[in-house]
């Protein structure tokens, strides 16, 4: 990857959302249930319509006087996207790029990384950023690319030294899908103290449950596939940062590599955001529940959730998050076979891949060929959706006690 990057003013800056100062303003003082609600709305004048409508163009109108500012084409900017934008922001508390992908957004980030410079990344990460990491090493895009402990700081600290200043170091918290638990703020200093950029996939806790700007980290990472937009009808991703040349430099990644969203899928995304606090709520009482109970089925090896008092990232993420989050890990008893079996009995629970959506979700991790070896292969993740709990629990139960 060249060093050298374009001109900042050879994409222009789209101007903020009609709410951007309401939404700055209000962040402070409303709860994160309020805001994702009323941030991202248009003005509220007389006639004006409650929701941002969906921006359907490909240019702008523009004039001589103007040149190339404002929107001007449509790759450059959307008033759907800003919508969301706004709103995403305000509950992270910085400043929002929507992206098509989740991957689209994980690969912008890596892309601020000069070339050569070393990647830290979570033993058990999220396959797709493992695979992508490998890409551009293979192709020499990236040096190094570490695999690290985000439970022992003194592990991070080690790769840190070694990596040497411009590195970047991933996060995830919980991780995808092992549900460590990792210490955002000792590990953000860390980061700063090597000279190192710092990153967050916040996907699995989303701002409801935790803010990583606010515990230090330059960059927070979404798929706003899963539990933003909430209903396993849209792809899309998210990047939010506080830094403006941070910002710049990822506008151009999004404009120049062509990474843009459908106006349409931002919309729905903004729908789902709508009622984020609502679902998670609900998702994860209920996932909290399963883990109880699953903790003590005789089919299940071992359960991950951070809500059981047994687990290791429990006194953190309780100090840490605002909640433990709706995905459930399980390790069954007589190994793969057996966890295949449960996926193929189970009447209620989907299964799929994805998770965050109104449904729930059930899979074996180890079935994709990229999922990272520390990933156990009886492992099965489950997304835990809206439906009545106990509902999901006879199913699970007796899809678990018919694979023994």
């Amino acid at each position: 990857m060249p060093d050298a990057q374009p001109e900042p003013q050879s994409v222009p800056q789209p101007p903020a959302g009609a709410g951007a100062a309401l939404a700055a303003a209000s962040s402070a003082a409303l709860s994160p249930a309020t805001l994702a609600v009323v941030a991202g709305r248009p003005p509220r004048t007389p006639d004006a319509e409650v929701n941002v409508g969906v921006s359907l163009t490909s240019t702008y109108v523009g004039s001589a006087s103007t040149g190339a500012g404002g929107r001007g084409y449509g790759r450059f900017g959307n008033p759907t996207w800003e919508a969301f934008e706004e709103a995403l922001g305000a509950l992270e508390g910085g400043s929002a790029l929507t992206f098509a992908s989740g991957m689209g957004a994980v690969s912008a980030v890596l892309g601020l990384l000069p070339a050569g410079a070393s990647l830290l990344v979570p033993h058990g990460a999220y396959n797709g950023t493992h695979a992508l990491a490998g890409l551009l090493r293979q192709r020499g895009v990236l040096g190094d690319v570490v695999g690290v402990d985000i439970t022992d700081p003194g592990d991070v600290r080690e790769a840190l030294a070694a990596a040497g200043a411009g590195a970047l170091l991933w996060l995830e918290s919980p991780t995808n899908p092992l549900l460590e638990v990792a210490d955002l703020r000792a590990l953000t200093e860390l980061g700063h103290a090597a000279g190192a950029l710092v990153a967050v996939d916040n996907t699995f806790a989303t701002p409801l449950l935790q803010r990583p700007l606010d515990l230090g980290a330059d960059v927070v990472v979404h798929s706003v596939t899963k539990f933003l937009a909430g209903h396993s009808d849209v792809v899309l991703g998210a990047v939010v940062v506080r830094d403006a040349e941070l910002r710049t430099r990822l506008l151009q990644q999004r404009t120049l590599h062509g990474a843009i969203p459908g106006p349409l899928e931002v919309f729905l995304a903004l729908r789902g955001l709508r009622t984020l606090h609502l679902r998670l709520e609900r998702s994860q009482a209920s996932a909290a529940e399963l883990a109880r109970r699953l903790a003590g089925h005789r089919a299940v090896r071992r359960v991950r959730h951070p809500s059981l008092p047994s687990d290791p990232g429990h006194e953190l993420a309780a100090r840490q998050m605002g909640g433990f989050g709706a995905i459930v890990s399980v390790e069954v008893a007589g190994g793969a076979a057996a966890a295949d079996a449960v996926v193929d009995a189970v009447r209620l629970w989907l299964p799929a891949t994805s998770l965050g959506g109104v449904e729930s979700l059930i899979e074996r991790r180890r079935r994709h060929p990229s999922e990272p070896a520390v990933v156990p292969e009886d492992l099965l993740r489950l997304s835990v959706g809206v439906e009545d709990v106990e509902d999901l629990w006879r199913d699970l139960d007796a899809a678990l006690s018919s694979a023994l």
